[in-house]
């Protein structure tokens, strides 16, 4: 999920490449226009992407099947999985429906080895979608309990497995944070003047402790810090030509059918800009002018706030992982809009120093989020379920294959 993972990659928001001038670099200039028309225009740009990438958002509670055996269900309630948030929109997980349970296994092939070498911020997004799965359980009237964490230590991507065990009907908190779940977007841009409510930023603080992790929230005194070291990081990614390889891979036109990676319009772009933004993410430096956006970003964030555990292992970010999509499903139930600003725990040189800015210290800081009021969006694009199930003759091969992709080298 960097910066914005989930969420919103290091180069969120550029808009326009500025013409070159004698002896500087061209670079990604911010969108100066915030138009109705504007807006209109990228609607329609989304829009007219294979209807397929984004099927996956019209699930309905209207389409359970009732008289369906277990492994039906669950294949049902997985739709809900497959919704959660993901680094670079990669959607990192594998199912495999087990009669009366379900598998959640990381899928290494599309690991992020650049950004994230140890795949903390994959199993994060796992996590996620392990959150969405026991919401979708709760909903329907199952238990959310009946799961266990990387429960098969001789499997290293078997990262949950889930029960289908019979519940009480879902409350109404739960039932408005599961409604949540596809009307949730990742919203890069900057957001309106109004503070958050203290009564909805202790909700966020509960729904993070709910998952084992904690949720602080950023003080002015504590910003400039934590400004400084997220444009650190926007400097030190973007001067890494590694990085930009591999973010710019993840960058797919706007009228891209791919149903993974982030399409243009998300940021800004325009049609012409979706097909030049790769192209200059991979040529040019642009960390100062990147660290100069984000600066201004975080001026125009209501709310920012960092989430962590007190540990760090495959276990800790699965909780970390569940946390995150609890807070921000609330949010979202609340009417607030979200992303990331994660450079800072990206780089392990910077994240030891985040947690010592916010008076965290010893304490592992997992993700940077901001919260705030601002337009709705457009979906990013999603993989077809299908595309996500492994059939029990086909796991060995798969395991096989992603472990050996794990293994290639990174530059």
């Amino acid at each position: 999920m960097s910066a914005g993972l989930l969420l919103s990659p290091p180069h969120a928001a550029r808009d326009w490449i500025a013409p070159q001038q004698a002896g500087r670099t061209p670079v990604l200039r911010a969108a100066r226009v915030d138009s109705t028309a504007q807006s209109s225009h990228l609607q329609l740009l989304a829009m007219s992407t294979t209807a397929a990438t984004s099927r996956a958002w019209n699930v309905s509670t209207h389409d359970f099947p009732r008289d369906g055996d277990a492994a039906e269900i669950l294949t049902f309630l997985l739709r809900y999985a497959v919704l959660a948030p993901s680094g670079h929109n990669t959607q990192p997980w594998l199912f495999r429906v087990r009669r009366d349970a379900v598998d959640l296994y990381a899928n290494r092939a599309v690991a992020l080895p650049v950004v994230d070498p140890d795949d903390r911020e994959l199993t994060l997004s796992c996590g996620a979608a392990l959150l969405n799965l026991r919401l979708a359980l709760r909903r329907f009237g199952y238990s959310d309990e009946a799961y266990e964490l990387t429960p098969d230590a001789a499997e290293e991507d078997l990262l949950a497995r889930v029960r289908l065990v019979a519940g009480a009907p879902p409350s109404l908190t739960e039932a408005a944070i599961f409604d949540a779940i596809p009307q949730r977007r990742t919203t890069r841009s900057a957001y309106e003047g109004r503070r958050v409510p203290s009564d909805v930023e202790h909700e966020l603080m509960e729904a993070a402790a709910q998952e084992g992790a904690w949720l602080h929230l950023v003080g002015e005194g504590e910003r400039g810090a934590v400004a400084d070291l997220i444009a650190e990081g926007d400097k030190a990614q973007m001067h890494d030509k590694r990085f930009r390889r591999e973010l710019a891979a993840w960058i797919h036109p706007n009228r891209s059918r791919s149903g993974d990676g982030m399409r243009g319009y998300s940021f800004g772009f325009g049609d012409l800009m979706s097909l030049a933004g790769p192209l200059v993410i991979r040529t040019f430096d642009t960390g100062n002018g990147q660290a100069a956006k984000d600066r201004e970003l975080i001026a125009h964030t209501p709310l920012l706030c960092v989430l962590g555990t007190d540990s760090d292992s495959p276990r800790a970010w699965l909780s970390a992982g569940q946390a995150m999509e609890r807070a921000l499903l609330n949010a979202c139930a609340r009417g607030l809009r979200s992303s990331f600003l994660n450079q800072p725990v990206e780089m392990e040189s910077i994240r030891g120093r985040l947690a010592e800015a916010i008076g965290r210290h010893g304490t592992r800081p997992q993700l940077v989020m901001r919260f705030g009021y601002g337009p709705e969006i457009t979906h990013a694009p999603r993989k077809a379920l299908e595309e996500c199930l492994i059939q029990p003759d086909t796991l060995a091969g798969r395991i096989a294959a992603t472990t050996a992709w794990r293994q290639r080298p990174s530059g």
